[in-house]
């Protein structure tokens, strides 16, 4: 039997921030049928998961609690007519374009004229950060925690060990106080947190001994998790019983659609390879948000799904230049993680510069060179913290036709 054919202008595959956010965007911009595609019971990303502030400041201009954005984000999608599906898991994407998709009522393939990608991030858990140990009950990335506090009502554990420090880590430490947890102490590798250091008010307030410079060597229990073993920059390692751990952050990309179709993607980031308008290398495909470039706040999430969803729009018109006249961005030092986007298309219409974010490996303090090596055609000075965004803004005239790379280096000092 064949699958059932669904047709419509837009489909949006992921219904978080990035997704809602343009799927309203682009009804108000006179776009006909847009479908929001999302796998899980109920649009709205992982805020749904997050029963804590603060959310909401950029789109609602107030302080929401994560289940609360969701709701908002979902009914302004569906008072501008997005047809949110929920119950739909796209298993394949080709050219076209045209998703495979399951839903409740078997089988369909959707022909859209446009896709944006928007499946967000999902943390690095135990199995590939090496952690050795035993397999006990109680280890979960933060987003298993807050899906098993705020969705299912259940306690996995009372005196867990939190492992990393960006801002999902004290978002994981929120989740603990709601639900009566009391994590015995925060882990992290490095010798300063990952997120501003202001952040670290929230353990001190709750009790919570932080540990820098301090990693989790070992993880001890037979059915249930009796202990770990810490070892710290010294050398000296520390038994530290608790009965949970919690990996919190490291995001990859979510880009598995990608990687098993035909988009071109970029191993640095690990996301779509994408130019300034969010068009993938099949430029009926565009990407946006989280999967791009892991990881950013949900309202900036959104932000730039509003921004994707005018650049779609314009697609749709053929107001968008040729994808084929694209000038490369390469990192060419390894403290430079990624950049995105990765290419650069010169567009008549706009004087404007184009920002490209960088994201750094760790500490750094130096130039930024972009051009032909130490030389440089653009230089900008700059102070990097690890998962801290750089913007560098690149002119129009840089994108010369006959330049076919730029490369992106770093001179420290």
């Amino acid at each position: 039997m064949n699958d059932r054919v669904i047709r419509c202008d837009v489909a949006v595959v992921g219904g978080g921030p990035t997704g809602l956010g343009a799927a309203t965007h682009l009804k108000s911009l006179g776009v006909g049928y847009v479908a929001v595609l999302e796998r899980e019971v109920a649009a709205g990303g992982i805020p749904r998961h997050c029963g804590h502030p603060p959310f909401g400041m950029r789109e609602f201009r107030r302080i929401l609690t994560g289940p609360d954005y969701a709701a908002r984000l979902r009914a302004a999608a569906e008072a501008a007519g997005v047809d949110i599906r929920p119950h739909t898991t796209v298993t394949a994407i080709e050219r076209g374009p045209e998703l495979r998709v399951s839903t409740p009522d078997g089988l369909a393939r959707i022909m859209p004229r446009r896709v944006l990608l928007a499946t967000g991030v999902r943390e690095t858990p135990r199995s590939a950060r090496l952690v050795s140990g035993s397999r006990p009950m109680g280890v979960l990335t933060t987003g298993a925690l807050q899906s098993m506090v705020y969705l299912k009502s259940r306690t996995p554990f009372a005196r867990p060990v939190i492992v990393g420090t960006e801002l999902v880590s004290f978002s994981a430490l929120l989740t603990c106080r709601h639900a009566g947890i009391r994590p015995m102490a925060m882990v992290e590798e490095r010798s300063r947190p990952t997120a501003w250091r202001a952040a670290t008010l929230l353990p001190r307030l709750q009790g919570v001994r932080m540990l820098m410079d301090t990693e989790l060597a070992r993880i001890e229990g037979t059915d249930r998790i009796s202990g770990v073993v810490l070892r710290h920059g010294s050398g000296r390692e520390e038994r530290l019983a608790c009965d949970g751990v919690v990996f919190s952050g490291r995001f990859t990309s979510e880009s598995a659609l990608a990687r098993m179709g035909h988009i071109e993607v970029d191993p640095a980031s690990g996301g779509p390879v994408t130019d300034q308008f969010g068009r993938c290398s099949d430029p009926a495909y565009f990407a946006a948000g989280n999967m791009v470039h892991p990881a950013d706040s949900a309202g900036r999430c959104w932000q730039e799904g509003v921004a994707t969803a005018e650049q779609i729009a314009h697609s749709l018109d053929g107001g968008l230049p040729a994808p084929d006249t694209a000038t490369t961005v390469r990192p060419a030092d390894p403290l430079i993680r990624y950049a995105v986007p990765q290419r650069l298309v010169p567009d008549s219409r706009l004087k404007a510069e184009i920002p490209v974010r960088v994201r750094f490996a760790g500490e750094a303090r130096g130039t930024l060179l972009l051009g032909d090596g130490e030389s440089g055609v653009l230089s900008q000075h700059t102070r990097a913290l690890p998962e801290r965004q750089v913007i560098l803004r690149v002119p129009q005239r840089m994108l010369c036709p006959d330049m076919d790379t730029l490369s992106l280096g770093f001179r420290e000092g």
